[in-house]
């Protein structure tokens, strides 16, 4: 009798959050899981996933995963594109430094893993990268501009090498979480040059995304939607992932360019 070996996908920034529930949920899906951290060491083995060290910044290290994979398994199916960080300040308040620390995980580290699995995937003529992107990949957010234009990054990279990978049968594909109860907000990277002319304004929007994460999606929920791209026999350019999410994208569609804009002030508690 002849069988199908599992489908096997990759997640970055497995550790904790939205990669971890998305292992699982991979897993219990049926896929053949491998979860990523740059230190795995802390995770507990367990659940159906195997862990690797990786650090996405590192061409070596992104070749050396890829190839495990391949190596081991001999497919890769899915690539969960999941690893990020975020910085809290005003866009003054960074360094360039900062900034390139910040690209080189969000939008150079997405694009390293896609590169080393795209090759493969050209080849067997079948494959799914899927791209955690954000609600700040389409509205801004005060005090996150450097990572609402990670995130804006993310969204034309990804849109645009579907156009190229399709015929191949590749496709590239994003999910758009809104806030998630996770610890992202308290693992943020302080700006290294704090204003006093911010600090203020920069207090209110801590307390504002406090309240908004944990108030967020359960990263469990996030997953299901990732994992729905991951099956979809048709799949969409983009999956929303959350109530406010799905939200956010109408409005910003349909609402007045000028409406929306005060929204954005009102949310986030700015005096005009």
């Amino acid at each position: 009798m002849k069988t199908t070996s599992p489908q096997v996908a990759l997640v970055t920034g497995a550790s904790s959050g939205i990669g971890k529930a998305t292992t699982l949920t991979l897993a219990h899906a049926g896929f053949t899981v491998i979860g990523t951290s740059r230190d795995t060491s802390r995770i507990a083995p367990g659940n159906g996933v195997a862990f690797l060290d990786l650090d996405v910044t590192s061409d070596e290290s992104v070749a050396s995963v890829v190839e495990q994979v391949l190596e081991r398994f001999g497919r890769l199916d899915v690539l969960v594109n999941n690893a990020g960080l975020g910085i809290d300040g005003a866009a003054e308040e960074i360094s360039m430094a900062q900034t390139q620390s910040l690209f080189d995980v969000n939008v150079f580290g997405l694009i390293r893993m896609t590169k080393a699995v795209l090759p493969h995937m050209r080849t067997r003529g079948s494959g799914r990268i899927i791209n955690v992107s954000s609600v700040a990949g389409f509205v801004p957010n005060p005090f996150m501009a450097n990572y609402v234009a990670t995130k804006h990054a993310v969204e034309g990279y990804s849109e645009s090498l579907d156009h190229e990978v399709r015929e191949y049968g590749v496709r590239v594909l994003r999910v758009q979480p809104g806030p998630v109860n996770t610890s992202f907000d308290a693992n943020q990277i302080q700006a290294d040059t704090p204003l006093a002319v911010y600090a203020h304004r920069r207090g209110v929007f801590e307390d504002v995304m406090r309240e908004t994460m944990r108030g967020g999606e359960d990263p469990a929920d996030v997953a299901k939607v990732i994992a729905t791209a991951a099956a979809d026999p048709k799949p969409k350019l983009r999956y929303t992932a959350g109530s406010t999410a799905a939200r956010v994208s109408v409005l910003r569609r349909i609402a007045p360019a000028r409406a929306f804009d005060r929204s954005v002030r009102k949310l986030n508690r700015m005096v005009d």
